[in-house]
């Protein structure tokens, strides 16, 4: 890979980082409802006005407040939360982005273990039975919003057959005689959102290695490959599948940074306890420190999936590097 590609991006990278950096010091405070209000609810003026002192919001906008804010931020300082008082933002954030890597990540493999092999069959094999059911249900589960599967598979799994809790990470008030009993119990939390969030993403790894194996049909070196006599599985697996695998790539890469902005809706209707369900908490509380620091998280977690993906493809396509 050619160093000016790889540093062409890496510099767009961080221009977009910066960019975002600032966007995000002025989107809260464009919104209704100011700091202050939150803060310094039913408390005299006085006490009102050391508390302004303190958070710096006495303070002009610009450029004070914007050169702290920036200056802590590259320090990795984000501030206080509102809501979790005494407790900083990096502290909450870090107890709440492990479960929810957790399960967004486990979700992620299955999703491109299953939805990918789905997609090749279905490809090599079009117009056959699997290819028109599997290229169905693929349509159907990319269709459907996270929501909608996960209020299936409760009122299912859980409200009528009672095989799964309804919520949670762990049993509330439960006490474990062992590892072996509280990893049983995590594993029976996390099962119906796991398969949500795999079902979810199934279909469009699914759809788009079915249309990816299908332009790889009619290339010249599958023509060529068949005309030597190798067998239908080998020009699956050493010609068609690399080079089907190119815009696939590209699309687990940024769907890994969209990982933790799909958390809400799954982690709201399970009640998990990750980084869905604390923006939910910071929004009904005007957080705004914290509400701040998951916008930065979820936005550079997007630039740098897309900087993984172009470094990928540009590695896997020497053609994008001209």
């Amino acid at each position: 890979m050619g160093g000016r590609y790889l540093a062409r991006r890496v510099l767009q990278a961080i221009l977009t980082i910066t960019f975002i950096i600032l966007l995000n010091f002025l989107l809260f405070r464009m919104m209704p409802g100011s700091p202050e209000r939150v803060l310094a609810r039913n408390l005299p003026e006085a006490a009102r006005a050391q508390l302004l002192v303190r958070w710096g919001l006495d303070k002009p906008l610009i450029p004070d407040q914007l050169v702290a804010y920036v200056s802590a931020t590259l320090q990795g300082d984000l501030g206080e939360s509102y809501k979790f008082r005494g407790r900083s933002v990096v502290d909450v954030l870090g107890e709440r982005i492990w479960p929810t890597l957790i399960l967004f990540g486990l979700g992620e493999v299955f999703a491109i273990i299953l939805g990918l092999g789905l997609g090749a069959y279905s490809g090599w094999r079009r117009g056959g039975a699997v290819d028109y059911v599997g290229n169905g249900v693929s349509l159907i589960l990319y269709s459907m919003p996270y929501f909608v599967i996960g209020m299936a598979l409760l009122i299912v799994f859980s409200t009528s057959l009672g095989w799964f809790p309804t919520s949670g990470m762990y049993t509330i008030g439960a006490s474990y005689s062992g590892l072996e009993q509280q990893l049983a119990d995590f594993l029976a939390h996390l099962a119906l959102p796991l398969t949500t969030v795999a079902i979810g993403l199934i279909g469009q790894y699914s759809i788009l290695m079915r249309s990816s194996i299908i332009d790889t049909l009619t290339e010249d070196y599958v023509t060529t490959a068949r005309a030597k006599g190798l067998t239908e599985g080998r020009i699956l697996r050493s010609h068609a599948l690399p080079n089907a695998l190119l815009p696939a790539v590209t699309l687990v890469a940024i769907n890994l940074g969209y990982v933790i902005a799909g958390a809400i809706t799954v982690e709201v209707v399970f009640n998990w306890p990750g980084i869905g369900t604390l923006t939910v908490i910071a929004l009904s509380a005007r957080d705004y420190p914290v509400l701040q620091g998951i916008f930065l998280l979820l936005s550079v977690s997007v630039v740098l999936a897309n900087l993984v993906a172009d470094i990928l493809y540009g590695a896997l396509d020497p053609r994008v590097r001209t």
